[in-house]
């Protein structure tokens, strides 16, 4: 459900009202209360309440007729939580969804995950050590493989039709971002996206990788990590197979890959060293068609490619189109 303080519970509401063929076998990990305040908030004049039902095990969600929001209820039951504002209840029982998840798609009870945004402040605000959804996913995937984090890599994609990029660092300081740009994190960046985008795209995929500097050092004249690090490693996974190119001025490389006019691109997906650097080109073409995609999980993730948006929360305005995308992603990468 995300962040019961945000837009995700009227999203969610929205999607089951509005495309039901997409919806459909799909259940809310939530809370009732915070559901049936979104499904009001959204209905109008000329528009019908949606129904919340509950729902005990996920196989009942096959009993529940469409346009009608099945919930499987957590233990803890929200109060009446403000929305638009930063709670510590808010943050505890986004996490407690995501946990739970988690943890029936590890034990291969759900087919994906799709999260509504939550909130990282809200988070923190209840003691979640982790900055949002990718590193808390990876932990529990860690424990249930009985792993330590570090042996479960993960990275994001976004991805809408014109364009995918994969991120060589997520949620860190951009000074730390620069230090992350390591012939290890690269190679195994590169590892993960051939081998995730491949089982998608049922072919090896062709990738392209963004510089770090602005036109790609300009030959060493900007920097060197295209030099000494980002090259090389390009070289390394291109001798164990991967198809490869780079490193390509940032500023036009993610052109090179967009899909337009009903022409692919030059690439398949593309490298991006940071997380603007990727994130920004995706968002440019669009916010309500993105998708995030978390890679190299045993498990299937998607979410709609924006935050909470508070300020719009609880007026019935926020766009569900790109989590009715992430939706249908998760159905294409469900088995």
């Amino acid at each position: 459900m995300g962040d019961p303080a945000g837009i995700g519970p009227e999203i969610i509401a929205k999607a089951f009202r509005d495309d039901p063929a997409v919806t459909a076998g799909c259940f809310v990990v939530g809370d009732m209360a915070t559901l049936r305040r979104a499904s009001s908030v959204v209905s109008g004049p000329g528009r019908p309440l949606i129904p919340v039902s509950r729902i005990d095990a996920p196989q009942d969600v096959f009993e529940t007729p469409p346009r009608c929001i099945p919930v499987l209820q957590m233990p803890r039951r929200l109060g009446p939580v403000a929305v638009g504002r930063v709670s510590a209840e808010a943050g505890q029982a986004a996490a407690d969804c995501v946990v739970w998840a988690a943890q029936a798609a590890l034990r291969k009870e759900i087919g994906a995950i799709v999260t509504a945004p939550l909130h990282k402040e809200a988070l923190a605000a209840a003691g979640i050590s982790y900055p949002g959804h990718t590193e808390l996913l990876q932990a529990q995937a860690a424990a249930f493989l009985g792993k330590s984090v570090s042996e479960v890599p993960v990275r994001m994609m976004l991805a809408n039709d014109e364009l995918r990029t994969v991120l060589l660092s997520i949620h860190v300081a951009l000074r730390d971002a620069i230090d992350a740009v390591t012939p290890e994190n690269l190679l195994e960046t590169l590892r993960i996206t051939h081998e995730s985008v491949g089982a998608l795209l049922q072919r090896a995929p062709r990738i392209g990788v963004a510089g770090l500097n602005p036109h790609a050092g300009e030959g060493g004249l900007f920097g060197r990590e295209e030099i000494d690090t980002i090259a090389p490693t390009i070289e390394t996974a291109r001798r164990a197979g991967m198809d490869v190119r780079g490193p390509f001025a940032p500023d036009t490389v993610f052109m090179r890959a967009r899909a337009a006019a009903g022409e692919p691109g030059e690439f398949d997906v593309v490298i991006a060293m940071y997380h603007d650097q990727g994130l920004i080109p995706v968002k440019y073409l669009g916010v309500d068609k993105g998708v995030n995609v978390t890679l190299g999980l045993p498990i299937r993730r998607t979410s709609p490619d924006h935050g909470t948006a508070f300020d719009i929360a609880g007026t019935g305005q926020a766009d569900a189109s790109s989590l009715i995308e992430a939706i249908r992603f998760a159905r294409v990468l469900a088995p």
